[in-house]
């Protein structure tokens, strides 16, 4: 398996644990009646700060997989993959990994910078497969 795909495998698992963890907090927010329920209406109690940032880190980590999948599959199925996509996935995964405390914990401007690293780690990722 190439580092790239090696390094979206592990992108995905930690999207699962941020599922997971958002999963956890949300139950404990609104209560396991809401959680089960069909969600028809909206819940009594709303989602903590934790919470709501648990589920915009994971909202975030759906979007920004989507471009880096792309990336990693265009770097791989078109035989590319060099120490530099190699480096960019890596950075990548870093950067998603430091972005959940980052967002979790609201540290500004740093959750922002993270993020920028990331998507440019995947920007580099695409140009490298074009040259």
């Amino acid at each position: 398996m190439t580092p790239e795909l090696n390094a979206l495998t592990l992108a995905a698992l930690l999207q699962g644990l941020q599922f997971l963890a958002y999963s956890v907090q949300a139950n404990l927010d609104v209560g396991p009646g809401y959680a089960m329920s069909a969600r028809d209406r909206e819940p009594s109690r709303p989602l903590s700060i934790h919470g709501g940032r648990l589920q915009r880190a994971l909202t975030n980590h759906f979007e920004g997989l989507i471009l880096f999948t792309i990336a990693v599959l265009v770097t791989t199925l078109s035989g590319q993959s060099t120490a530099f996509t190699a480096a960019c996935a890596w950075i990548y995964l870093a950067a998603r990994l430091a972005y959940v405390p980052a967002y979790y914990f609201g540290l500004r401007p740093w959750r922002s910078l993270v993020w920028a690293v990331g998507f440019l780690a995947t920007m580099a990722m695409l140009f490298a497969a074009l040259l």
